[in-house]
């Protein structure tokens, strides 16, 4: 496939995921539930966690912010269904690296189709607003308290 028809397919699926977000709304059997904020654009993502045998049974997110998040917030949803906090952990993290133009092996079989946002690398004023809701549904899953917890993501966090 040509690199120009790389581009179109990239670029169509994240504004089919940011104008159709998957998983877009709020979870009534919420088990983690985590806000984060990115004060250097000013987005903000609710991510809400069920877990049921050890494993994300259902997700949801709510909030506002640019079309690289939301599209990013979707396929995150779409891809930790079904892991466990320790599946998930790995993806935040491969998911982490890739976004910062880092070699990670296996990053298809990792991430699955949220591996096509591997060209936000390309855009360093977009890593954060890539990365808000991984950060989110990792901190949510971690965070043992099921009430609502507030986050900011500092400057130094990716």
């Amino acid at each position: 496939m040509g690199l120009s028809r790389l581009d179109n397919l990239y670029r169509q699926m994240i504004l089919e995921h940011a104008s159709h977000p998957h998983h877009h709304g709020t979870l009534k059997n919420a088990d983690h539930q985590l806000e984060l904020r990115n004060p250097t654009c000013g987005d903000v993502l609710v991510v809400q966690v069920a877990m049921k045998a050890s494993k994300v049974s259902d997700v949801a997110f709510s909030g506002s912010g640019c079309t690289i998040s939301q599209a990013s917030a979707s396929m995150m949803t779409d891809e930790v269904i079904g892991k466990t906090a320790a599946q998930v952990e790995q993806m935040v993290v491969t998911f982490s690296k890739m976004v910062t133009g880092d070699s990670v092996d296996n990053v298809d079989d990792i991430l699955g189709d949220a591996a096509i946002l591997e060209g936000v690398a390309q855009f360093p004023a977009r890593i954060k607003c890539a990365t808000l809701a991984w950060k989110a549904i990792y901190q949510a899953i971690e965070n043992d308290n099921k009430e609502s917890t507030i986050g900011l993501m500092r400057h130094d966090e990716l």
